[in-house]
């Protein structure tokens, strides 16, 4: 154990040669500040692409640890399979057009990783399809960024982009894959486990919008309700629904729309 990596980065795939060099630039670009690459793993969990994608992960398999292809039962599935490949002590799952927000965040995150905190988060820089930056997620959605974030925290949503979420592998569950909000429910089990958790005073990452949850809007907001519910039992769940829809309705009117 004492030569395994500090840090395991999950890359899931699929049909994803529009986007994935991106994020494998990005993570390339902060690898070259890393004095010590080999604290960090990098795992491409794709779901048997035919375009390509894997012939784009081969040109960097100078750092990409792991390529694994083959079908599987949607993202929160493949995600799975990464989880139990990482032999790091952290997990960074970065999906494909996800990026490393700059060349100095490795070398940031696995200085503040030393800390031995069971979670760290930070905000994220939303960014649309040609690479061109909407804002802060905790200043262009109702998410505003807690300071010391706990699980009671994501009454209303999803509180921190996922991208900007690190956990500690052994605090970390499985996916409920049939969830299109399993990333909320993942989350908030991680910060019900863990002893510590520590904000990050950087940007870890530049998120790619119109993800699964926004593809599948409706969708998403019933397993958003599931989960809610689940760990805020069901009156409150409905009361913070309300809340929710309100809060969203108000936002946009002042703001635009932000999903």
């Amino acid at each position: 154990m004492a030569n395994s990596p500090l840090l395991t980065i999950i890359t899931v795939t699929f049909q994803a040669e529009k986007f994935l060099g991106r994020t494998l630039d990005s993570v390339h670009r902060a690898l070259s500040n890393v004095k010590n690459p080999s604290l960090v793993e990098y795992l491409i969990i794709d779901g048997g692409s035919s375009d390509q994608t894997l012939s784009i992960a081969s040109q960097y398999r100078h750092f990409v640890s792991r390529v694994i292809s083959e079908k599987d039962k949607g993202l929160y599935d493949a995600m799975n399979k990464g989880l139990r490949l990482a032999s790091g002590k952290y997990l960074w799952f970065l999906n494909a057009g996800d990026e490393a927000y700059d060349d100095h965040t490795l070398q940031n995150l696995l200085s503040s990783l030393e800390g031995g905190a069971a979670v760290y988060y930070s905000d994220a820089m939303m960014v649309r399809e040609n690479g061109t930056e909407v804002g802060l997620r905790s200043r262009f959605t109702p998410h505003t960024l807690a300071a010391n974030l706990h699980w009671q925290d994501f009454a209303l949503g999803m509180k921190v982009c996922h991208q900007a979420f690190i956990a500690r592998k052994d605090i970390a569950p499985f996916y409920e894959f049939e969830n299109l909000s399993a990333d909320i429910d993942w989350e908030i089990e991680c910060l019900k486990r863990a002893e510590k958790v520590k904000f990050l005073p950087f940007i870890l990452c530049r998120y790619l919008l119109g993800g699964l949850s926004v593809k599948n809007h409706r969708r998403s907001l019933i397993d958003r309700y599931k989960v809610l519910k689940k760990h805020f039992g069901l009156v409150p769940t409905l009361f913070n629904h309300l809340r929710i829809f309100w809060r969203g309705y108000w936002f946009a009117q002042k703001n635009g729309k932000y999903w």
